[in-house]
């Protein structure tokens, strides 16, 4: 929500006041800082109405479970599930249900890295990993922990996503990330799961250990975060897991594909539970003590917490630019409250929430097994607006359900490939198409034929995708995995080969192979 910036202009007014008075007049100081609005009253009247929020939620869209926790002045004030592990099936989500938590994988692995740092400047240092570079050798010689943390590499939005839904696994993503067009370094924002991902397993390696043991070691043990892992093994082995679910067609859900996220999993790869990211929170709000221990050092925890790069520029003069820090969305509201937040959201099946405001000592986190639409922010969104105002002041659901939506129709091609053009031109022989044809950053795509039918194969195992023919050399197939985008179109020409969802970033052509 945002707020005309009325003190802003009151204090701009004050100083040509004071000015003008001439040099007897007394400058205005600073203004005072922000002071808690919350009450505990308000906090309950809200924690009240949450039940009722998420029923109503689930009973709009239909998802199958939902986890919520919430804590304020270091106390679990609320820890509940709703609903059930799996459609069809008896069991139900409880506390300790564990769920893939998607992106909210990325504060949970700054606290990580923060509890390997004796001090905040230790984010500052330069990211080293084998087989990792960035197109620019300066930028690569250049680029830090908190560079990869806050998306302000230049490395393109969701750079290496689609490597891994092809298949390749860590290493040759890593090794790829050279390849991609860089926007100028630290004045450009672009969320990239891999850029993270570097920045994390580099800060393993240097301590001669793995992701998953330094994740372990450093936070989930002393945390007392016992049933948190980095693994997709660990969370399918787990009996009291949340099955991730797609959305039909027809609007009902049901148990989607695997989501295996781990060549990304500082970035995606955490599950956990309400109960788990309930300690959590608590970790957070009291600056990295728990149950009167210190478990993370204050000052790299802090510095997580502080803005890094512009992430949304204000689109009107008075409107509030939002950022992003390290692992956290950062903003601040009308009162200069921070807010802390981020959201996971699978396509194949998760959706996720964490907010907080610090200085109210008050977060809430919430645990979806259904692809995003739309609750599990609007749970966090409608608590707080509550806890704020007494009720809510909007229709969350129907606001987040519509920006998903939105993000949805946004990735599909402009092209309805499933309908060909009146006077379509003819296909040429299937021979004018078929070989190999070879790209430095997918690999290589093969074009096969069968009676006619052409079928083309990418990614290591591979992956093979029926062609239907759109219009003279131009025909499409139906995308898979995490970043499916409906059909999309396939141009021949010329000895190449281009993909049009793949080509984003111009990478996305493939030459016909002379061997």
């Amino acid at each position: 929500m945002h707020a005309p910036r009325a003190p802003v202009v009151a204090a701009a007014a004050g100083l040509v006041v004071a000015l003008a008075a001439g040099p007897t007049a007394a400058a205005p100081g600073p203004p005072p800082p922000p002071r808690p609005q919350i009450t505990a009253e308000a906090v309950r009247a809200a924690l009240g109405r949450l039940d009722a929020t998420v029923t109503d939620a689930m009973r709009r869209t239909g998802v199958p479970g939902v986890a919520v926790a919430v804590v304020h002045q270091d106390k679990v004030v609320h820890l509940k599930g709703y609903g059930v592990r799996e459609t069809g099936q008896a069991a139900a989500v409880g506390p300790d249900t564990v769920f893939q938590i998607a992106s909210l994988s990325k504060p949970v692995a700054s606290t990580v890295v923060a509890g390997t740092l004796t001090d905040a400047a230790g984010w500052d240092r330069h990211t080293e990993l084998p087989g990792f570079a960035l197109k620019d050798p300066w930028v690569s010689a250049h680029v830090t922990t908190a560079d990869l943390f806050s998306h302000r590499s230049g490395l393109p939005d969701h750079a290496g996503d689609l490597l891994e839904d092809l298949g390749y696994d860590q290493a040759y993503i890593l090794d790829h990330l050279r390849l991609e067009p860089l926007a100028p370094f630290r004045a450009s924002y672009a969320y990239t799961n891999f850029g993270l991902t570097a920045a994390a397993e580099a800060v393993a390696r240097a301590r001669g250990t793995t992701w998953e043991k330094l994740s372990q070691d450093t936070l989930y043990k002393p945390a007392g975060m016992t049933r948190t892992a980095t693994t997709y093994q660990a969370y399918a082995d787990r009996p009291d897991r949340a099955v991730t679910h797609i959305r039909r067609a027809d609007g009902s859900w049901a148990p989607g594909p695997a989501r295996v996220p781990d060549a990304q999993a500082p970035a995606g790869g955490t599950s956990s539970t309400a109960r788990d990211l309930a300690r959590w929170l608590r970790l957070q709000l009291a600056d990295g003590e728990l149950d009167g221990r210190r478990i993370i050092g204050a000052a790299p925890l802090a510095r997580t917490h502080v803005p890094e790069i512009v992430s949304q520029p204000p689109a009107t003069p008075t409107a509030r630019a939002g950022f992003y820090g390290l692992g956290w969305n950062v903003s601040y509201d009308d009162a200069g409250r921070l807010r802390l937040s981020h959201s996971g959201a699978f396509d194949l099946g998760a959706n996720t929430n964490v907010t907080m405001l610090p200085l109210e000592q008050l977060g809430i986190v919430v645990l979806t097994n259904g692809r995003p639409v739309g609750l599990a922010d609007a749970v966090a969104l409608d608590f707080f607006d509550t806890a704020e105002h007494g009720k809510p002041t909007t229709d969350w659901l129907t606001l987040t359900a519509g920006l998903y939506a939105q993000q949805d129709r946004a990735a599909r091609s402009p092209t309805d490939y499933a309908h060909p053009p009146a006077g379509a031109r003819p296909a040429r022989a299937a021979d004018a198409y078929t070989g190999t044809y070879d790209n430095p950053y997918y690999g290589p795509l093969t074009v096969t034929a069968d009676d006619g039918a052409l079928t083309l194969a990418l990614g290591p195992k591979p992956l093979r995708f029926p062609l239907t023919h759109y219009d003279g050399d131009t025909f499409s197939f139906e995308t898979t995995g995490e970043n499916a985008v409906g059909r999309t179109g396939v141009f021949f020409k010329d000895g190449t080969v281009r993909v049009e969802y793949l080509d984003a970033d111009r990478l996305g052509t493939f030459t016909r192979s002379t061997r």
